[in-house]
C-alpha cells in the first residue's frame, strides 16, 4: 500500500466499482429523462423564435449614392491607390472583363457614359468612395445608421449594408447594365425627359392627354426626384409632345436626360426579367442596417423583400423625394453622398434645406 493511504475496511476494490458503476448508469438515465421532458416543451411551444437581428446604431449618419449621369472620367483618382479599393479593382477585372480603373481615369467619355460601362463605375466609385471616407473619418462610416441609392445607386447601398457581397453585387450590376442596353435597342426610340417647375396634377395631366393621342406610347412619370422636379420617361415621340406641352403650361425647364433607354417604365421589361434571374443565383442576406428602397420610399423588409422589389424597381418610379423625407423624418440628418460629383446634394437642397445645409460629399 502507498505511503499515504487508508485501507477501506470491509470495502473490496470490485464492490467500489460496482457502486461507482451504479451511480453512473442512475445519472445517465436522469439525464435523458431531463432531455426528454425538455424536447417535449420545446414541441409543445411550437417552433424557436429566431435570434433578433442586432439594432443599427441610433446616429443621425446616413450614406446616399449618386445613381447614372454622376460618372466623369477622372472618378477613382483619390481612392485607387486603398487596400481595400486596390482589392475591388481586382476583382471588378475579373468579373468584368476590363480595366475599369483605366476607363474611370482615361475615358474616353463617350464610352464611360454608355449605360454598360457607367453603372459598373459607379457602383465601384461609390464603395471606394465609402473607403476613402473610412480613412479619413472612420467614425462615419462606424456610425451610419441608414442608407440609400438612386437608381443603380441602391446596388452600392445593398454591398454597403451587407446585404450583397462586393463581388455578388458587381455581378448583378454588369447584368443589369447589359440588360437595360439590350432594352434600350428595342422597338421605337425610347428615352427620358426632365421636367422642373410643373405640379404633379399639370404633368399627369400632359402625360394623359399624351397616351390619349397615343394609344401605343408609353408615356409615364418616372423619377419623384424633389418638389416640381420630375422624369417622364417613355417613346420620344411621346416625349416631344410632353415637352412642347409641358413648356407651355409654364414648367421652367423641359429637357431630355443623356440616358439610351426608357428607364423605369415597362419598356424595360425585358431587362427586369434577366435582373431577376441574375438576382436568383446570389446570396441575399438580411442588411445590418436600413435600405430605403426606391420602390417605395420605406426600408427594405429584409432579404426576400430586396429580392422581390429590386426588379421592380427598373419598371416602376423611383420614389426619391419620399425616401429623402422618411430619412429625415427618422432623424437623419447628417447625410453623406458617396461618389462622384454633387448629383444627390443639389436634389436634397430642394428637398431639405437643413439637410442640405448638413450633407457633405467625399468623392472617390
Amino acid at each position: 500500500m502507498k505511503a499515504g493511504t487508508l485501507p477501506c475496511p470491509g470495502r473490496t476494490a470490485e464492490e467500489l466499482k460496482r457502486q461507482r458503476d451504479a451511480a453512473e448508469l442512475k445519472k445517465g438515465k436522469e439525464q435523458r429523462r431531463a432531455a426528454r421532458v425538455a424536447a417535449d416543451a420545446a414541441a409543445a411551444a411550437g417552433p424557436a423564435t429566431p435570434a433578433a437581428k442586432p439594432a443599427a446604431p441610433a446616429t443621425p449618419i446616413a450614406f446616399l449614392f449618386p445613381g447614372q449621369g454622376s460618372q466623369a472620367v477622372g472618378m477613382l483618382k483619390e481612392s485607387k491607390d486603398l487596400p481595400a479599393v486596390r482589392k475591388m479593382l481586382d476583382t471588378a477585372q475579373a468579373v468584368l472583363g476590363y480595366d475599369l480603373l483605366a476607363l474611370c481615369l482615361e475615358g474616353p467619355k463617350e464610352k464611360l457614359d454608355d449605360t454598360v460601362y457607367a453603372q459598373p463605375a459607379l457602383f465601384v466609385a461609390g464603395l471606394a468612395a465609402v473607403e476613402r471616407l473610412r480613412s479619413q473619418n472612420p467614425a462615419a462610416v462606424d456610425g451610419c445608421s441608414a442608407c440609400a441609392g438612386l437608381s443603380l445607386g441602391e446596388y452600392t447601398a445593398l454591398v454597403f449594408a451587407g446585404a450583397l457581397s462586393f463581388e455578388d453585387g458587381l455581378k448583378v450590376v454588369k447584368v443589369r447594365a447589359e440588360s437595360m442596353s439590350a432594352a434600350a435597342k428595342q422597338g421605337k426610340p425610347h428615352g427620358m425627359l426632365s421636367v422642373v417647375g410643373l405640379g404633379d396634377a399639370d404633368l399627369e395631366g400632359v402625360c394623359a392627354a399624351v397616351r390619349a393621342a397615343r394609344p401605343d406610347a408609353v408615356c409615364q412619370l418616372a423619377n419623384f426626384l424633389f418638389p416640381q422636379g420630375r422624369v417622364v420617361s417613355g417613346h420620344k415621340d411621346a416625349l416631344e409632345e410632353v415637352q412642347r406641352q409641358a413648356t407651355a403650361k409654364g414648367a421652367l425647364k423641359a429637357v431630355p436626360v443623356a440616358v439610351s433607354g426608357a428607364f423605369h417604365t415597362p419598356l424595360m421589361q425585358p431587362a427586369r426579367d434577366a435582373l431577376t434571374q441574375v438576382l436568383s443565383s446570389v446570396s441575399i442576406r438580411e442588411p445590418r442596417i436600413p435600405i430605403y428602397s426606391n420602390v417605395t420610399g420605406e426600408p427594405f423588409q429584409g432579404a426576400a423583400d430586396i429580392a422581390a422589389l429590386l426588379p421592380r424597381q427598373l419598371v416602376e418610379p423611383v420614389q426619391w423625394e419620399g425616401t429623402i423625407r422618411k430619412l429625415v423624418a427618422a432623424g437623419k440628418n447628417q447625410m453623406h453622398e458617396l461618389g462622384p460629383g454633387q448629383q444627390i446634394k443639389a436634389m436634397v437642397k430642394r428637398v431639405d434645406n437643413a439637410a442640405w445645409a448638413a450633407l457633405k460629399n467625399t468623392a472617390a
